[in-house]
């Protein structure tokens, strides 16, 4: 007995040594994790069953339809695209208006290539979420001082990839139906396919997922000549030709970054990066876009860095790829594509 008493404290002493040394060495990843998970607990904690709200006669009718257009979107997704059923978007959480995420991104200066973080599971991000805003811009804030272009964005929704379930968030409410059902599918997809150390590949394919699905979803519910669908393809088309000119412009700024003079002066390099990027919005205004005839008037005060064009390349650069294949080799059937791409992509 005496002997065993002996082994275990010999085994218990050195997984003690173990957990040292790892929070040592991942102290910050750690500490991280807990404030992020404490984050989403949180959330979850606070998020009611969408019943509760169904049933509360003080809710808004209005609102009560989007729960049950978002159930909807949830049950032909499950049944008529074949993405993976779970418990998420069974629950509501009120942010009372306010913002819960705050997203930081961040490329080189003269080159559009990201700021990884490397996590367990998922491997390398491009990205680092937060509960929290001040950590966000105190992150954002350092890494500038470090010399990164940074911007902070809000997400309208994400997904924890069956780590916790995802409830709705109030904020969602307000998006248009077309809008919605694209946000929802989106969502779902990543919970189906999702490829470790490959962020531009599972944004990407859930935008295009999001996007086939939703006008899909739209057509199934309310027809292709319906309002709610017309009204969705010009927003889309719009966004289709603003999303164009922004892939382009980073390839413009890709080439104007190569041909840098490595030696020149910080100064010089700046001046040529701003003329640049100002030419990429003003040229913003020669697109034919039909609810926003000025769309380079957003920037009018601040114009945008390498970040926000490289943002566009994670969700954005390999649409076309995906249409291809998606109508040569599956004849448009999106749920075919979609149980095809999770037998070549297992989850993780």
């Amino acid at each position: 007995m005496a002997q065993t008493r002996k082994i275990l404290k010999r085994i218990l002493a050195g997984l003690g040594l173990v957990i040292v040394v790892l929070l040592v060495i991942y102290g910050d990843l750690v500490l991280y994790g807990l404030r992020q998970g404490y984050g989403q607990l949180n959330i979850i904690w606070n998020a009611r069953p969408v019943e509760e709200f169904m049933q509360d006669p003080n809710f808004p009718d209005s609102l009560k339809t989007r729960l049950r257009l978002i159930d909807e979107v949830r049950r032909y997704a499950v049944d008529s695209l074949g993405l993976k059923d779970t418990e998420n978007y069974k629950t509501l959480y009120d942010q009372k208006g306010k913002e819960v995420m705050w997203v930081v991104l961040a490329s080189e200066a003269f080159k559009l290539a990201p700021k990884e973080w490397k996590f367990p599971v998922v491997g390398s991000v491009p990205y680092k979420g937060f509960f929290n805003e001040k950590r966000a811009f105190a992150l954002k804030r350092a890494l500038e001082e470090e010399g990164y272009d940074v911007i902070v964005r809000n997400p309208g929704g994400w997904s924890t990839l069956g780590w916790f379930t995802d409830p709705i968030l109030s904020k969602m409410l307000s998006r248009s139906e077309g809008d919605l059902a694209n946000l929802i599918i989106h969502e779902m997809s990543h919970a189906t396919i999702f490829v470790k150390d490959s962020i531009d590949f599972n944004e990407n394919l859930a935008t295009f997922i999001g996007d086939r699905g939703a006008e899909q979803f739209l057509i199934h519910k309310y027809g292709a000549t319906s309002l709610q669908y017309t009204e969705y393809i010009d927003e889309d088309r719009d966004y289709l030709q603003y999303v164009d000119h922004m892939l382009r412009g980073a390839a413009t700024l890709d080439s104007v970054y190569s041909a840098l003079d490595p030696q020149a002066p910080k100064a010089a390099k700046l001046r040529i990066k701003e003329d640049a990027i100002r030419r990429i919005i003003t040229n913003l205004d020669t697109l034919s876009l039909r609810l926003n005839k000025n769309p380079a008037q957003r920037f009018k005060n601040k114009l945008p860095n390498n970040a926000y064009f490289m943002n566009f390349r994670q969700y954005q650069a390999k649409q076309t790829d995906f249409m291809q294949e998606w109508k040569k080799d599956f004849g448009g059937n999106l749920r075919a594509y979609i149980a095809h791409l999770s037998e070549v992509y297992p989850f993780l």
